[in-house]
């Protein structure tokens, strides 16, 4: 499912306009986006957690040449589905 079929979905069964729901999912994102980019975790409940996690700098190796490289650290996003979630999609 995309954003746009999602959005479809929410109005179909909401009865909401899709102006109104498309206004609202994307400031939804936005919200989660940028408490992210602040470092703070965000959850949701009955979905899971958003949260940005740190990696580590390593070396690696270019598969082409095999020449030695060195991978910076860098920030990455997670989700962790919450137990709801998992047991709704395990059923």
């Amino acid at each position: 499912m995309n954003k746009s079929q999602l959005i479809d979905v929410v109005a179909k069964n909401t009865g909401l306009k899709k102006k109104d729901v498309e206004t609202t999912v994307s400031a939804l994102v936005d919200a989660i986006g940028a408490s992210l980019v602040a470092g703070e975790k965000v959850q949701v409940s009955g979905l899971g957690t958003f949260e940005v996690k740190e990696k580590a700098g390593r070396t690696g190796r270019n598969p082409k040449t095999q020449a030695v490289i060195e991978i910076p650290a860098s920030k990455r996003t997670t989700f962790t589905a919450s137990k709801t979630l998992k047991d709704s999609v395990n059923k």
